[in-house]
């Protein structure tokens, strides 16, 4: 896998973390708390927790292939846990 490919694949991932961390603070947890309805938030939590994991890794990986400076990878990392982080991570770092 060239590292232009591993750029896209952490892109991507960057994106659908975002999406789903979204999801769970929109839909999912309203769904759980207002309406009783906490089905949502175990489907939903799981996909982001992966989605989680797998961002974070991605960033270390591309921390040591893209030669980043530890504060660009603090900040990566401090992003995956916003509501909009990994959008800002995804435009303006890859």
């Amino acid at each position: 896998m060239t590292l232009d490919q591993q750029v896209k694949s952490f892109r991507w991932i960057s994106i659908f973390e975002g999406i789903s961390f979204l999801v769970l603070l929109l839909i999912a947890m309203p769904l759980k708390y207002i309406w009783n309805a906490p089905e949502m938030v175990q489907i939903v939590g799981m996909a982001h927790g992966l989605l989680f994991v797998a961002y974070i890794l991605g960033a270390l990986w591309l921390y040591r292939k893209l030669d980043w400076k530890f504060s660009t990878l603090m900040i990566i990392c401090i992003s995956s846990v916003l509501p909009l982080g990994p959008f800002y991570v995804e435009k303006k770092y890859l």
